[in-house]
């Protein structure tokens, strides 16, 4: 098993015109779910009340991470420094997580030993302590007892896999933006089926029954859900809010180690945008094929991505 591992380093934004938000029946929201404080009482370093948590795991028992997904416990020195926003923690120990950014602040939850945790919001801890969000709870909780952990798809997944993904990719190319979908023909778009997008999405105004928006092409792509793999047919499953983030079927990867069929993708205050990676400098310019916006449609460019990208690779890759 792997570890992504990469010096963190910032990146000038292009500006495009996905907002990729195109769940249609679904308003974005950044409101966390709400949490009931726990009044317990912090020990030294703010180390969480053992008494509320579950025996603490032997040192050299392996966690599952995930369907298919088993990845050893991380060790090492206090984390420190700025940290991309999604990337994976884990707790070295029981830990409090608080309203803020020090033990002066409320206990809101009491994390166990070997926790998952994303950081949140900001890339630059406070005083030694990161903004964190576990199991859509927010918080902070001290650098001390965190470490990085960053996953690699499964290593027993099809090595083509990602080609064919690319394969897929390339042939949505020249087809049109269409804000909330996903469809193309495999053969390649031609002047008659390529379709039209004009105006100002999502109150823009589509002609022609074939093109996909930047989360309705990267799910087809990538075959999510698992039965989403005729391109034919119209499907829009996700939102870049569902794509920012790890579940069963895409995890939070490096930027620096994003490999080929990967994708970038960000979601902030309702807006964001996803794009297949192909090659280059995750921090620099990079080939990706994208569904760019209304007036591009889908495209092979050449791009940068800005700091509030993370990259996600697809389980199975």
């Amino acid at each position: 098993m792997l570890l992504r591992l990469g010096t963190v380093l910032l990146a000038v934004s292009l500006s495009f015109g996905c907002s990729g938000n195109a769940s249609a029946s679904t308003a974005e929201s950044r409101e966390l779910q709400g949490a009931t404080e726990n009044e317990a009482s912090a020990a030294a370093g703010d180390v969480g009340d053992t008494s509320q948590a579950p025996p603490a795991r032997a040192a050299d028992a392996e966690v599952d991470a995930g369907p298919g997904i088993v990845s050893p416990p991380v060790t090492g020195p206090a984390l420190t420094g700025e940290l991309p926003i999604g990337s994976t923690l884990r707790t070295t120990t029981t830990l409090n997580m608080r309203t803020g950014p020090g033990t002066s602040n409320g206990i809101r939850l009491v994390l166990p030993e070997g926790s998952d945790v994303l950081t949140v919001n900001t890339t630059t801890p406070e005083n030694g302590w990161y903004n964190i969000s576990f199991n859509g709870v927010e918080g902070w909780s001290s650098g001390k007892y965190l470490e990085r952990v960053v996953l690699d798809p499964d290593p027993a997944a099809d090595p083509t896999a990602r080609d064919l993904a690319v394969t897929r990719a390339k042939a949505g190319v020249g087809f049109s933006y269409w804000w909330g979908h996903g469809r193309w023909i495999p053969n390649g778009a031609t002047s008659s089926n390529i379709g039209t997008c004009t105006g100002s999405c999502p109150n823009c105004t589509h002609t022609g029954g074939y093109g996909a928006d930047c989360s309705g092409y990267v799910g087809k792509i990538w075959r999510v859900p698992s039965s989403n793999t005729d391109p034919t047919v119209d499907s829009h499953p996700y939102s870049t809010s569902s794509f920012n983030g790890s579940n069963s079927q895409w995890l939070t990867v490096d930027r620096t180690a994003a490999k080929r069929a990967d994708a970038f993708v960000y979601n902030v205050n309702g807006s964001g945008h996803i794009f297949l990676y192909e090659s280059g400098d995750g921090w620099g310019s990079m080939w990706a094929y994208e569904a760019r916006g209304c007036s591009y449609g889908i495209v092979h460019n050449l791009r940068t991505a800005g700091s509030s990208f993370k990259a996600i690779a697809r389980v199975g890759y």
